[in-house]
This record gives C-alpha cells, structure tokens and sequence, in this order.
C-alpha cells in the first residue's frame, strides 16, 4: 500500500521552524495540546521532532525557571534526545509500524528530503486494524 494513503500533508498540520524560539515552540504546543512537533528549516528540510521532554530536560539544564528566559533560545540549540526518525515517501507500512513503535508520528520526505507531512500512530492503527477485520472476515466466509 502507498504510504500517501495515511499521510497528513504538511499543509494541514502544525510544526515549528528551526529557527524559532523555545518559547514559540512551547506555546505552540500548549496551544494545540501536543506532546510532541515536526522542525523543519525554513527551505523544508526536516530537522527533528521536538516534544515536552526536550524542553524541560533544556530548561533545567540551564536554570532557566521563567518562560520568558526562553526567548533568547532557538529551537536549534535544543539538544535531540530521542530520535524521530523520518521515512521517505516510499517506505512500506511495516517501516511506518515499526517506527511508530516508539514515535507519536511519523515524519514522511521526498526524494529531496524536504517535509511533506506525517502519519499519525493512530491511522497507523486503524489501517492495521482495518486489515485484521478484513482478513477475518474473509477468514469466516470461506
């Protein structure tokens, strides 16, 4: 199956460009109720996914207690600690399975390697889930 099927295009989602501060990144997410978001430079490129961890592991790091101490930071100078590794445009379902393991989503690039979107574990999910019924259901009408 075409992974374009579960994609959630870049135009419909939230991310956060590596140059933007902490403190946009963090009231970005707050706003939309995220745990985790895409960073992409500003040409498209993905970066990494940043998420509620990396922010507050970066802000005791650096004794900063305000959130107003976090303008003068970029996104860029958050250290990654847990890879969100992307997939290209033509990675299976499994490759996005085994991923979304231990990813909230899955970040998906072009040959390019510019960000068109993610795919969420959720539709992951539900595709899986789809599959199994169908499968039982040809199963019980044998």
């Amino acid at each position: 199956m075409n992974i374009l099927k579960l994609l959630k295009p870049k135009a419909v989602i939230d991310y956060v460009y590596s140059d933007c501060t902490v403190r946009q990144a963090i009231e970005k997410m707050r706003n939309h109720g995220f745990t985790a978001i895409p960073v992409i430079t500003r040409e498209g490129e993905y970066v990494k996914a940043i998420a509620e961890g990396d922010f507050l592991y970066f802000m005791l790091d650096n004794n900063i207690f305000d959130i107003r101490g976090l303008e003068q930071y970029s996104i860029s100078e958050i250290p990654r600690r847990v890879r969100s590794e992307p997939v290209s445009v033509t990675a299976t379902v499994e490759e996005l399975v085994l991923l979304a393991m231990n990813q909230n989503f899955v970040p998906v690039i072009d040959d390019r390697k510019t960000f068109i979107g993610i795919v969420t574990r959720s539709d992951i999910l539900q595709y899986c889930h789809t599959i199994i019924k169908e499968n039982k259901e040809r199963e019980n009408g044998q």
